[in-house]
């Protein structure tokens, strides 16, 4: 495990694109002055030691100079001692639609990047809350299991796209069935199954599964991505949209917000519904509601010990920067042999 104390530094990588600007302008520079004071043969014989390939090497070895340097600022941590600590907290699963439907657009940037978002969001918000992540469409699929690590939570959900399943459709009964493996009979914590989606479902047993959950103790939270006047399901590559979905008779598919499918859902399983349009309120009636619940204390491994790993970097940034100030730009007696470039022509 590592961690990346000031990120911020990151941005003293843009030098490096600055000095391959100006170290090119320098070499057309050169060129266009060196061309007007004499021809090609004639410099050869003024300057026959100057070496291109001793110049570029100087520019990456610079270019490695500030990199380590920048990766020095931002000091790397390496984890080096897992404890197990108690924490305090409920179990939470999202369960994030990803069919063909979550990519119409009727909700900026579609429904699938906002699903991202609100579970990003609420992730952002919680403080010792354990949480999975499942993916479906036709089928379920297991994308994170019940941890602490809301790292790579985050990471995962960054991943998830509508070509990660091949069985397209939407099964929320899927969803729920495998959101009831995900928690441990023997922890009595509170469980909670987060569902985003447009509520577009094609099965009918999602209300009856979603009552059979709330039996085990799980209490089923659906939010709703999209527009009940809906919009059509575009068709793209390469970012662009080349066609939108068609059906059997050749008309464009327009896809709306369920709204009453989500709701039953929550309803048989003593949760709420919520409408996802506005970010800052799913987060906040998340909090709320996670808020009332009681705290089950468990246990969690996690590193407690992470040791700075920037006079690594120090270092061979230190010893680029000298190896540039000697590394002169000339050329060496086995360069000449080498003939790089074909400068000894």
């Amino acid at each position: 495990m590592y961690q990346l104390e000031e990120k911020i530094w990151f941005w003293v990588l843009g030098v490096i694109p600055v000095i391959i600007l100006l170290f090119l302008v320098l070499q057309f520079w050169k060129y266009k002055a060196q061309s007007k004071f004499a021809d090609k043969k004639s410099l050869k014989k003024l300057s026959p030691n100057t070496s291109l390939f001793k110049s570029i090497l100087k520019l990456v070895v610079l270019s490695l100079a500030f990199a380590c340097l920048a990766i020095a600022l931002v000091n790397p941590k390496i984890g080096t001692k897992l404890e197990t600590v108690k924490r305090e907290g409920v179990d939470i699963v999202f369960a994030v639609d990803v069919s063909k439907s979550m990519l119409a657009e009727d909700i900026a940037p579609n429904r699938l990047e906002k699903s991202k978002q609100l579970v990003t969001q609420i992730i952002n918000n919680l403080a010792s809350d354990r949480i999975g992540i499942i993916a479906y469409a036709g089928k379920a699929f297991p994308q994170l299991p019940i941890t602490t690590d809301y790292a790579s939570a985050k990471m995962f959900l960054q991943s998830m796209n509508t070509d990660m399943l091949s069985s397209q459709g939407t099964a929320i009964n899927e969803a729920i069935k495998l959101a009831k493996t995900y928690f441990d009979d023997e922890e009595q914590t509170n469980r909670v199954l987060v569902i985003i989606s447009d509520g577009e479902d094609h099965s009918e047993e999602a209300a009856a599964i979603a009552e059979e959950a709330n039996e085990e103790g799980i209490r089923i939270f659906t939010i709703g991505v999209g527009d009940i006047k809906g919009g059509p399901i575009p068709e793209k590559r390469n970012g662009i949209v080349l066609n939108y979905k068609k059906d059997s008779q050749g008309e464009t598919v327009i896809t709306r917000l369920n709204e009453e499918t989500l709701i039953a859902i929550a309803e048989e399983a003593n949760g709420a519904y919520i409408n996802g349009k506005n970010t800052n309120d799913v987060v906040e009636t998340i909090r709320e509601i996670l808020n009332s619940m009681d705290k089950t204390e468990f246990e969690a491994k996690q590193f407690a010990d992470f040791k700075d790993q920037f006079q690594w970097f120090l270092g061979f940034g230190i010893f680029f920067l000298l190896l540039d100030v000697f590394l002169l730009e000339r050329k060496t007696a086995w360069l000449k042999k080498l003939n790089l470039f074909n400068e000894n022509l």
